[in-house]
């Protein structure tokens, strides 16, 4: 078991880590996506021909991966994703992001959102063209955001997590047991 004294010194996961993370994580995410909406949505076609207007169809996407994201980071500080890569979502002093840190983090890190969505607008993107973008952005360009901070390379954080008062740390490799 590692004690929160023990997490707050340790570094912050490197760009590369932070990638496959983010990969694997979209992929997760695939199956929550079907799990709460697909089959829901599916059910509405098919039985009562009802379609959910694209507004509501965001909305509803977003609450569900922020209660996705924020459950995960307040009960262990990892997604499913995070506990195969090992890093880890602390708060101030090592100790677990609270809900009011969590749902933070969550609204700062979909920012990446709102310069997709002008781009599409500016660049008339088509629906594949959409997902490219949202893919490429969320997996390469946002992560690059840790090099913005230039207090130190073993603390480098994202926007995201500086603006929500978290931090990300890369566990070591014989820790089998989180606390």
């Amino acid at each position: 078991m590692i004690t929160p004294a023990e997490l707050n010194v340790l570094p912050a996961p490197q760009f590369w880590r932070r990638v496959s993370c983010n990969l694997y994580e979209q992929l997760v995410l695939l199956g929550v996506i079907a799990l709460t909406f697909l089959v829901p949505n599916l059910g509405l076609g098919i039985l009562l021909g009802v379609s959910l207007p694209s507004w509501l169809t965001f909305l509803y996407l977003y609450v569900v991966l922020g209660i996705y994201f924020v459950w995960y980071w307040t009960k262990s500080g990892q997604t499913l994703a995070m506990q195969t890569w090992r890093v880890r979502m602390i708060g101030p002093g090592g100790f677990n992001a609270s809900r009011r840190q969590a749902i933070w983090r969550y609204v700062f890190g979909s920012l990446w959102i709102v310069p997709c969505v002008l781009l599409q607008w500016l660049l008339e993107l088509q629906r594949w063209q959409i997902i490219e973008m949202l893919f490429a952005v969320a997996l390469f360009l946002w992560p690059l955001s840790i090099y913005l901070d230039q207090v130190s390379p073993l603390l480098r954080q994202s926007l995201p997590d500086r603006f929500g008062g978290t931090r990300l740390v890369e566990l070591p490799k014989n820790l089998v047991k989180l606390s």
